[in-house]
């Protein structure tokens, strides 16, 4: 009997120190209610479950993102449901002042007054319908292009053609009596000029992100006249960098969702100059207001159906981060029942050791028998 070395305490002590780690983990699966509170516990589970998470706060916020984008929407599909109605109102006074029965001029006038102050009204929900400081109706929220025509031109200098930054690809016409050899274009603060050299060659204004395309009666050569009976016109095509609103509805890149509202001023909807102080305004003045019902009803259509759109992009949202983070936790997270069961098999075990330790201990005394 050798007393130098207990092998058997040795043993037991290692025992004890296994049992004691194995104790330590479970109480602190128990604890936290993962079953990864490190990277040692399993590298390739924590490297899954922190790009899921990755994922699904991702998708979380996108699902914000779209429930602000309602709120938009609402905004200003709300603001429009008044535009309507006051259209329908406008529409009233036009046919109202088109019949001879108001012969009486202070009738008319009466009558074109409403209707002027009503034309001021859509033009002050259009400047002043707003969302987080964003103007939504004013046709740079990714709108429609507005143009502003000179007067008739009676002298040398070409007056020009203004297009809105906001401005969507579409055709432009230019009505001048002469020649032209440059386009220019500016922002207020930068300017282009690109000759016009063939007609048969777009015009790349690529610092604007505008490229214009001639048509074929497009010639240096030509003088085009508008004004009087042999009027014609030149015309020409602008594809222009788009400005809609952006709404990031996914966790991934290029998940998003493009917004556009057209310019719902009385300018935009090409009301601005309509009057009704006349029968012969009052009857023009029907026709642009229908006009005018009827590109609000298509832009309150179009922001239904995205209204809709995102409303599904949500629900979608919802159940794809539902998904994932069961994914995770079945990566990550503890199973309850089958981690208190190893702590209690530890915990027995442990205390088993420690009473075997003891006895492995006394074993050495046996020896003092001998020398008795």
């Amino acid at each position: 009997m050798r007393i130098n070395n207990n092998l058997m305490a040795m043993n037991t002590q290692r025992y004890l120190s296994i049992n004691n780690s194995n104790t330590s983990k479970s109480i602190e699966k128990l604890s936290s209610g993962y079953r990864i509170n490190r990277a040692g516990d399993d590298a390739a589970g924590l490297a899954i479950s922190e790009k899921m998470r990755a994922q699904i706060r991702g998708l979380d916020m996108a699902a914000k993102n779209s429930q602000d984008a309602i709120s938009l929407i609402q905004t200003a599909e709300g603001a429009l449901t008044e535009t309507h109605a006051i259209l329908q109102r406008m529409s009233e006074l036009a046919v109202q002042s088109a019949s001879d029965t108001n012969q009486d001029s202070v009738d008319r006038e009466a009558l074109n007054q409403e209707f002027t102050e009503l034309k001021n009204e859509i033009d002050d929900i259009s400047s002043t319908t707003k969302f987080n400081g964003k103007t939504l109706l004013d046709g740079s929220f990714g709108g429609t292009p507005t143009t502003d025509m000179g007067t008739v031109i009676t002298d040398t200098a070409f007056e020009g053609v203004k297009v809105s930054e906001q401005a969507k690809a579409g055709t432009y016409s230019i009505y001048a009596d002469g020649t032209a050899e440059t386009v220019t274009i500016t922002d207020g603060t930068t300017t282009q000029t690109l000759a016009i050299a063939d007609k048969a060659q777009p015009l790349n204004f690529s610092t604007f992100g505008i490229e214009i395309d001639l048509n074929n009666s497009f010639l240096i050569s030509d003088a085009e006249t508008v004004f009087g009976t042999s009027a014609s016109a030149t015309s020409f095509d602008i594809t222009a960098a788009g400005a809609a609103a952006i709404f990031q509805t996914g966790a991934s890149q290029g998940d998003e969702l493009s917004l556009s509202i057209a310019n719902m001023s009385t300018t935009g909807l090409s009301i601005d100059t309509a009057s009704v102080d006349n029968r012969a305004n009052a009857q023009s003045a029907i026709s642009s207001v229908n006009g005018a019902l009827n590109s609000v009803s298509t832009e309150r259509a179009k922001l239904g159906a995205y209204q809709n759109r995102l409303e599904h992009k949500i629900n979608s949202l919802s159940i794809s981060a539902e998904n994932l983070q069961a994914a995770e936790s079945r990566i990550r997270d503890v199973d309850m029942a089958k981690e208190m069961m190893n702590f209690t098999k530890n915990n027995i075990l442990t205390q088993a050791a420690t009473a075997m330790l003891a006895q492995a201990n006394q074993s050495p005394q046996t020896v003092l028998q001998l020398l008795r």
